[in-house]
């Protein structure tokens, strides 16, 4: 799967924390130049200071999902763009000032703490960015209106993204880039062998936490009316809940269902998870199906002990293996699977509002190499599953070329090979602003692509 997941704790507002202003802005223009750099925020948010963490991983955020104006912003009022410890900074400082509804800050005290961190952190360029960011204030109008008639400064993405998504989903491409800039709601999946989605609702009612039932999309999903730290939710520790988007909570019962048609699974199916980590589907496998024999696969043997860590929270127990799942020889006993789960590396593209830094940090070029290896991962895997069996491929993206035009090819070269269509389930899942259907406009699930595809017998 992506190496981006879903951070499990609340994000809350800046103006919820004590440290000043000053103190997290320095974090901030650290992570934006580290992004900026081609570094993951989730692994420059680990070096923050604990104490600190909360309100720069906030803040960041938010600069993140206006990077794209503050760029154009920047570009309007300092042609020549200064250094990137200085631009980094400058750039955090005209992203919070950008007109929203509910600004987390004063404009006064933007500038005020943004000079006072640019003295500690790049003293000769104090007086720049006060110079800037006060002229930002007295024409923002203008600027904000100069800024927007640039595609990155209007969309806060790449142009080449905006340009994939324009080709991909002509009719939907501005809803999908407004819901990459929205924040995302946190989607619970109760545990299926220890209550129903409502019965936990009720929990988080008697807890003082409100949320909604997503009901036939995603039976076992609560979704939050506001995030909170895992902590609070009751039974999390025990492993009555975990947390896992709407989308993803789509994998495990396509994958099990026996409704499309396809010969039914033994009652201990013989499972592989093949890109498993952090561990959300492959316990979903489990809870949906106890008894499977369950193979988890992650060639990133860090990130395969988070998957043992989530089974060990909800007592759990399958195979881990770090390994390629493309070199079968290093790790399939030559025994077929009934059912594989291939959620591939990809661009992570559908998770955009849960991972800022992702639309900052891919490059044209990335998509048609995560292709290749999604190819060589199908491949290698077909044969490992029997005659009879099923496959479902995911990634977390809403680009075609990860999507319908690779299991297209797949499909090609695999005359064995049949795609099964499961209304609800396969296809492009895209994440939409502003739908009628949806509650305050908000995107209920990321974006996701599934494919369900049946091993023919000879």
């Amino acid at each position: 799967m992506s190496p981006y997941t879903e951070r499990v704790s609340a994000v809350p507002t800046p103006s919820h924390f004590a440290p000043p202003l000053q103190k997290l802005l320095l974090q901030v223009a650290d992570a934006v130049q580290g992004v900026q750099a081609g570094q993951s925020l989730t692994e420059l948010l680990a070096r923050c200071p604990a104490e600190l963490r909360p309100g720069t991983q906030a803040l960041t955020f938010h600069v993140l999902r206006h990077l794209g104006a503050a760029q154009a912003a920047r570009k309007l009022l300092a042609p020549k763009a200064p250094p990137p410890k200085v631009d980094s900074l400058l750039l955090s400082a005209l992203a919070l000032l950008w007109p929203v509804a509910e600004p987390a800050y004063a404009d006064h005290t933007v500038v005020d703490q943004t000079v006072s961190a640019a003295r500690k952190r790049a003293a000769p360029s104090a007086g720049f960015i006060n110079a800037v960011l006060r002229r930002f204030l007295r024409e923002r109008e203008a600027l904000v209106a100069a800024a927007q008639r640039d595609p990155q400064g209007a969309f806060n993405h790449p142009p080449w993204w905006i340009e994939r998504l324009k080709a991909d989903w002509p009719e939907q491409w501005k809803a999908i880039l407004a819901a990459n800039n929205e924040q995302p709601p946190m989607s619970l999946r109760a545990h299926a062998g220890r209550g129903s989605a409502a019965s936990y609702l009720e929990r988080l009612t008697q807890a003082g936490l409100g949320g909604r039932l997503l009901g036939e999309l995603a039976p076992q999903a609560v979704v939050l009316d506001k995030p909170v730290p895992v902590q609070q939710l009751p039974g999390f520790a025990q492993g009555d809940v975990s947390v896992q988007d709407a989308a993803a909570q789509l994998a495990a019962p396509l994958l099990l269902n026996d409704r499309a048609g396809l010969p039914p699974l033994p009652e201990a199916p013989r499972l592989l998870d093949a890109c498993s980590a952090p561990g959300g589907k492959t316990a979903h496998l489990l809870e949906l199906r106890p008894k499977a024999e369950v193979q988890a696969l992650d060639a990133d043997a860090q990130r395969l002990a988070r998957v043992q860590d989530t089974l060990s929270r909800l007592q759990q127990s399958a195979t881990l293996k770090a390994a390629d799942a493309r070199d079968t020889a290093s790790w399939w006993d030559g025994q077929a699977f009934d059912a594989i789960l291939l959620d591939a590396p990809c661009s992570a593209s559908g998770i955009v509002r849960r991972h800022p830094d992702v639309r900052w940090l891919r490059r044209p070029g990335d998509i048609a190499q995560l292709a290749d290896i999604q190819a060589g991962l199908l491949d290698a895997l077909w044969p490992t599953l029997k005659a009879g069996g099923r496959m479902v491929y995911a990634t977390c993206s809403v680009f075609k070329a990860e999507g319908q035009a690779q299991v297209d090819a797949f499909l090609q070269r695999c005359p064995d090979a049949e795609l099964i269509p499961v209304d609800g389930f396969t296809g492009h899942l895209l994440p939409l602003a502003h739908n009628e259907a949806q509650p305050a406009g908000a995107s209920i699930v990321d974006g996701f692509f599934y494919a369900l595809l049946l091993k023919k017998k000879a």
